[in-house]
């Protein structure tokens, strides 16, 4: 259930009414308390999945092994209304939906111990440096480019990106305020002077008024248009999806030395742990430093550990000892300011 939302219990009769009313009246209990059309939606597509399944079966008769055959059938098979036919995708959505499942039968009265479909570790992607040029250099038109420079400065979901109007920009203070957060969270995040540059254009070119939206595009419109300028760009459109221009601010951010929790604000996570799951990301940087410094070098009698350990970058926090990135400058999982370590070292301290 999203957070912040209470609904309560349906009344008893209301059992004897057929499935979908009875998905209908939960629906309305949903919106009634101010859950969004977006969370309506994934409600009903669970819900609706299992009630097909179910058949001619009522609700009230509903049994813990019914749900067991329903999320055996979708693990084996798939869901009808996905194209997909990647198993983890299947497993991901099955995850999801045992949830919204639990819930509607939790506010029906319906008490079965629903155990939860596992999901998948998460799978993040994000674009390299040369897959960014080329997008930015694949754009049409000033759209394009706010677009592309909006989620590669911000992070912001799509969502996000979309509900910007004019008198949310501050272009003084390099700030947009972010209203269609999820969970109704308001946050701030910040732009580039270059992005900045290229909406002021825009907003004089398309006369546009403080009330009035920065990109006048649905959620489809918005997909659509990504995934030409990465065809453009000669890039598989099947990668580029406004969520994967999310995770490399993430992952850039986090390689440049932003601190974990800045990124957890601007990203506007609720909890820093889902915040770390871009930390893994910068394996690669780990693994070229590693491969750089250790790799084919084997150490020689005449060298001091002292002097091997002073020849390379920092790599574990001082403060709460975790692994970090050669060069960042703040540790990601404590925030410890790394740059004072560097600072010392400059000016001939041994201090580590």
């Amino acid at each position: 259930m999203p957070r912040g939302f209470d609904i309560g219990k349906a009344p008893q009769e209301i059992l004897e009414l057929d499935n979908y009313n009875i998905l209908e009246e939960f629906l309305i209990a949903l919106a009634s308390a101010g859950a969004s059309d977006e969370t309506i939606r994934a409600y009903y597509s669970a819900i609706k999945d299992f009630l097909d399944f179910l058949g001619d079966k009522r609700i009230k008769d509903v049994k813990l092994s019914d749900i067991n055959r329903w999320r055996l059938e979708r693990l084996r098979k798939g869901f009808n209304s996905s194209r997909s036919r990647d198993r983890r995708s299947w497993m991901t959505t099955l995850h999801y939906y045992t949830l919204f499942i639990r819930r509607f039968l939790q506010w029906l009265g319906i008490e079965l111990s629903i155990s939860i479909t596992r999901k998948p570790a998460s799978k993040v992607e994000a674009l390299s440096d040369t897959e960014i040029n080329k997008l930015l250099r694949s754009c049409n038109d000033p759209l394009d480019t706010i677009i592309i420079r909006l989620l590669l400065d911000t992070g912001l979901r799509s969502r996000e990106l979309l509900g910007i109007k004019v008198s949310d920009i501050d272009f003084e203070g390099r700030e947009v305020v972010v209203h269609e957060a999820k969970y109704g969270r308001e946050r701030r995040v910040l732009v580039t002077r270059e992005t900045l540059d290229t909406i002021r254009a825009w907003i004089k070119l398309k006369g546009l008024r403080d009330n009035d939206y920065l990109i006048p595009l649905t959620y489809s419109g918005l997909y659509k248009r990504i995934k030409r300028i990465a065809k453009r760009a000669g890039i598989d459109y099947r990668r580029i999806r406004p969520h994967v221009l999310r995770h490399t601010f993430a992952t850039r951010a986090l390689r440049r030395g932003m601190n974990l929790f800045a990124l957890q604000r601007l990203l506007g996570h609720s909890d820093v742990k889902t915040t770390q799951i871009y930390t893994h990301l910068t394996i690669d940087d780990l693994k070229r430093e590693y491969e750089k410094a250790l790799e084919g070098n084997s150490v020689k009698e005449d060298i001091s550990i002292e002097d091997i350990d002073n020849s390379l970058s920092i790599r574990f926090c001082p403060s709460c000892g975790r692994q970090v990135v050669p060069g960042a400058r703040y540790c990601p999982y404590c925030g410890f300011n790394l740059s004072i370590l560097y600072s010392k070292r400059t000016v001939g301290e041994n201090t580590v």
